[in-house]
């Protein structure tokens, strides 16, 4: 299953993310995020969850893989963050009312590979938002996808080593990955295990049409807030209902 050990050194192997770019980019659009009512949708372990709960929104994170929702509760419970977790997918998630921000970070929308997925969870986040409220996401460029292709990719400290390949999938713009981890466990040995992924990308003309299909009014992107080598590696939008 996707994520399902992955959930354990996920933080570790995402250290190098712009997590605090991506915040500094939702309070340049949206001002300060206390009493702010927050999706953080594909939350995963909650890196970006617990730092908007400090700042004092009101923050729910929904995750489809109940190990990252775990970890992301333990994690929030260290560091002393009142944040929502539910197991649920981008496609279906649920609020109780509309709240001011939904963000999907750190390419999860690319693990929605049919057009349909991708339309429904617009749709959704539409429908989930007060109006004027905004929703924040990044997506892989097809440079990126195409990048992944020139593997396979190699990395190792201490704790843990992996070995990623990839491969061409099917459909336009995608990509399989096939990870094989290397953990050192506190027995002081190295247990290993494998991951599956497969994600696509689509060009960004359609996403920005998708994204008015569902009715948001407004949409650009971000990209001076990242930095050019980012910048080119992902696309950083906004869109505003």
């Amino acid at each position: 299953m996707m994520y399902e050990r992955f959930a354990h050194v996920y933080d570790e192997l995402m250290a190098d993310i712009p997590y605090e770019n991506y915040l500094a980019w939702m309070v340049h659009e949206v001002g300060d995020l206390c009493d702010k009512t927050v999706v953080d949708l594909g939350c995963g372990t909650g890196t970006l969850s617990i730092p908007m709960a400090h700042m004092g929104a009101n923050v729910t994170g929904i995750d489809l893989s109940q190990q990252m929702i775990d970890q992301a509760t333990t994690k929030a419970l260290e560091e002393e963050a009142q944040v929502a977790f539910h197991c649920a997918s981008m496609t279906e998630f649920v609020v109780t009312s509309p709240v001011d921000v939904v963000v999907i970070a750190i390419d999860s929308l690319n693990y929605l590979t049919d057009e349909a997925q991708v339309k429904q969870t617009f749709e959704r986040v539409f429908q989930s938002l007060k109006p004027g409220g905004k929703l924040f996401f990044d997506v892989h460029s097809i440079e990126k996808i195409e990048a992944y292709l020139d593997g396979p990719f190699l990395y190792e400290d201490e704790d843990v080593a992996y070995m990623w390949s990839t491969e061409r999938g099917e459909e336009p713009h995608s990509v399989y990955h096939d990870i094989t981890f290397f953990v050192r466990t506190e027995e002081d040995v190295y247990e290993r295990f494998e991951e599956h992924h497969y994600q696509r990308t689509f060009e960004i003309d359609s996403y920005n049409k998708w994204l008015r299909e569902a009715g948001f009014s407004t949409v650009s992107e971000a990209p001076e807030i990242f930095g050019t080598e980012h910048a080119e590696l992902r696309h950083f939008i906004q869109a505003t209902k």
